[in-house]
């Protein structure tokens, strides 16, 4: 096909009529295999005369072929693209990588990493000098492009598979440090250069990540690096151009750099700068990072951070490095000797505030309470966030340095909850009082453990925590729920105290705020599980169980479903009234759960999965605690049959153990096997043997696995492994 054939397919592809959507792309399909497709295709990309949603168009084309086609998964299956288009592609895909717009950019950049990962260094050892050659002339942005993706191939590379890193470091880390120098001293910069920048830090960083290359371990070499890094620590970001959207603020390019430069201090500090390292060259390399630069970076850090103190930016993600930095001082004498003389300053007027509830929290809270929640409980935006990495400080500091720390720092939240308790109602400090109870909340362990505190924990619970539950902030009635339950494990010498408490985190089940409800039900769990007297919760517990999938239905989170699981466990038999509707509503959760991870193509939000693996463990326990009761067993099955059925394939395999267990108990428990049951045999069978050998080091490892109640799972098991 020629070029101006194929130009009119991919613009028939953004048709909005279906049908000629359709059969542009079964042309597409049926000419991809032609000799000079991909080669046409990135004619088109390149062509700056034609239209940017066609190029577009067939960027993505290209990305998806080269993805699915250039290196074949099965290694006896020949590669459907000819050698001559391969080495067309790898000619001109190099060439054109710094001439498209970024659009198009990202796409070849995808394309680029898959024929690297496949074909570097054995089917392309002229790579590494195009690099080279490149970046002593005008093309530094593309080699820089190039180089990035190289590096990041031998990222996370265990030291056999690492040995082309050092080819890469000797040959293009001297013109790369010359270029790093120069761009640094550019007075005024323009954002390109951050840019470039930015592309070499990621180099350095991929090049690190794992290892120190020898070339770097010279001490002249790495501290003219260490220079440069330091130089961008202790540069202002320029106030002009500074978008003023918060999203696009913390993605503008100066700040990206800043970023990076933290990260790779950060890494080289936490990973080759301990001095307990046995290796003698890394021990070498150690106490020289920490005699030489580790105390100028903790200077230029708290220089960072006190521009918090006066209501200027700092990006979440670089305090919350900077913070990681400062935490992992703590244990460190001499880091420690250096942080001292302003620890005050930084503990009360940087760390405590930015524990406190704040204006952006209170925007999501109010348009959109199921983001709030999202983010509160989930480990990967605990990456990014300022109040996580301010109460892990605080944590590691009264740990590590709790005799001249703990006893200022508590004094300190008393007299923030003193203040809140004597302001009139119009003018209560609500947000301080909410950093002060997360404060509370945070060194539960070491108050339940030291004295004179643990002794005063009932006390500061009832004046402090629990009058918050009828609070007019919503934030501090999910707060008050919150380190109810970190402290429901504590001897109350009062039983009133403790059931009033749980009174209130059941009532707060029924709060008016999704935020307030979601607490409420993980601190039950705590209550439920500390509770000695169940008739405390046995009349409640029909309208508990009604509340609690009424949220369910809401919110997608593993934590409620363990809350579910205590209280299933807690109760044992006498959950068989509502042993049926449970499973139901566990069945419709995890239906539910799945459709959002399918939906989740990019893998953004681990949450859905992660509940749904909570629902089928749910199931289990309510099983097992009706086990006694056979009959139901029979009622319950048509519900989890469609659940049985499907995970049972290869389509399951990331929940198969679960739904073993599920297979465990109904043939186990139940007084007869039905034949429903025994259809699902062929297809643990054909499931096992698609993917059994792959998956089990050897053929009784899944003998290994969480210990079945059933001997026919077992025993299927067993045979199917042997047969595979």
């Amino acid at each position: 096909m020629d070029l101006p054939s194929l130009a009119v397919i991919l613009r028939a592809a953004l048709s909005p009529n279906p049908d000629e959507r359709k059969a542009a792309e079964e042309s597409l399909n049926q000419f991809q295999y032609t000799p000079q497709h991909t080669v046409r295709l990135l004619q088109i990309i390149v062509d700056g005369n034609c239209d940017m949603a066609v190029r577009q168009v067939a960027s993505i084309h290209f990305k998806n072929f080269i993805a699915k086609n250039w290196s074949p998964h099965d290694p006896e299956e020949q590669s459907k693209i000819s050698p001559a288009d391969k080495n067309m592609v790898r000619e001109n895909v190099l060439v054109y990588i710094a001439q498209v717009p970024p659009l198009l950019r990202v796409q070849l950049g995808e394309c680029l990493k898959t024929i690297i990962n496949a074909d570097y260094p054995e089917q392309w050892p002229s790579l590494l000098h195009w690099v080279k050659l490149n970046l002593q002339d005008q093309q530094v942005y593309g080699a820089l492009f190039v180089l990035r993706i190289l590096a990041r191939k031998y990222e996370f590379k265990s030291d056999d598979e690492r040995t082309p890193v050092y080819l890469i470091v000797e040959e293009t880390f001297p013109p790369l440090l010359n270029i790093f120098s120069k761009l640094v001293q550019i007075p005024n910069p323009p954002l390109d250069v951050a840019e470039l920048i930015k592309l070499i830090c990621k180099i350095f960083w991929s090049s690190i990540y794992l290892e120190i290359p020898k070339q770097l371990l010279d001490p002249n070499l790495f501290n003219a690096w260490m220079v440069l890094f330091l130089n961008i620590l202790e540069r202002p970001v320029p106030l002009e151009g500074q978008p003023t959207d918060p999203d696009l603020r913390k993605s503008w390019g100066w700040w990206k750099i800043k970023k990076w430069t933290v990260h790779i201090l950060n890494r080289l500090y936490t990973r080759f700068g301990d001095m307990r390292l046995q290796n003698p060259e890394s021990k070498a390399f150690a106490q020289m990072f920490q005699k030489n630069y580790a105390g100028k970076i903790l200077e230029c850090h708290l220089n960072l951070l006190n521009v918090i103190r006066s209501g200027g930016y700092l990006p979440d993600r670089v305090t919350n490095l900077i913070l990681q930095y400062l935490s992992n001082s703590i244990s460190k004498s001499s880091m420690y000797n250096l942080l001292q003389p302003r620890l005050d300053v930084l503990l009360f007027e940087i760390i405590f505030p930015l524990m406190c509830f704040n204006d952006n929290d209170q925007k999501l809270w109010d348009e959109d309470p199921h983001e709030y929640v999202r983010k509160g409980y989930d480990i990967i935006e605990d990456l990014y966030s300022p109040r996580t990495a301010a109460m892990d400080f605080v944590s590691e500091l009264v740990r590590k340095r709790g005799k001249e720390n703990l006893q200022k720092f508590i004094q300190f939240i008393v007299e923030i909850l003193k203040r809140y308790d004597e302001a009139p109602l119009e003018h209560k400090p609500y947000r301080q009082k909410d950093g002060g109870l997360l404060a509370i909340g945070a060194l539960c362990d070491k108050l339940k453990s030291t004295a004179p505190y643990k002794s005063e924990l009932e006390h500061m619970l009832v004046q402090h925590v629990f009058t918050e539950f009828n609070s007019p902030a919503g934030h501090l009635r999910a707060k008050a729920a919150w380190v109810a339950g970190q402290y429901a494990h504590i001897n109350f010498s009062d039983q009133n105290n403790f059931r009033k408490a749980l009174h209130s985190v059941v009532a707060g089940m029924r709060d008016p705020e999704l935020p307030v409800r979601v607490d409420s039900v993980f601190a039950l769990r705590s209550f439920v599980e500390a509770c000695k007297d169940l008739g405390e919760i046995r009349p409640i517990l029909p309208q508990l169980l009604d509340e609690f999938f009424k949220l369910m239905n809401e919110v997608e989170n593993e934590d409620l479903v363990f809350t579910l699981e205590t209280i299933v466990d807690k109760f044992g038999e006498e959950m068989a009234p509502f042993a049926f509707g449970l499973c139901q509503n566990l069945a419709a959760a995890f239906w539910k759960c799945m459709s959002a991870a399918e939906a989740d193509e990019e893998g953004d939000d681990p949450g859905g999965a992660l509940a749904a693996v909570g629902c089928l463990r749910a199931i289990s326990t309510i099983l097992e605690s009706v086990s006694r009761l056979p009959h139901l067993f029979a009622h319950i099955e048509p519900t989890l049959l469609p659940i049985m059925r499907r995970m049972l394939t290869t389509e399951g395999q990331e929940v198969f153990e679960e739904v073993l267990e599920i297979v465990s108990y109904m043939t186990f428990f139940s007084p007869t096997i039905s034949m429903e049951m025994w259809s699902l045999w062929p297809l643990m069978m054909e499931a096992l043997s698609d993917w059994a050998i792959d998956f089990f080091p050897s053929k009784y490892y899944c003998l290994q696995l969480r210990p079945c109640n059933s001997f026919w799972s077992w025993r299927m098991l067993r045979l199917s492994t042997q047969v595979t």
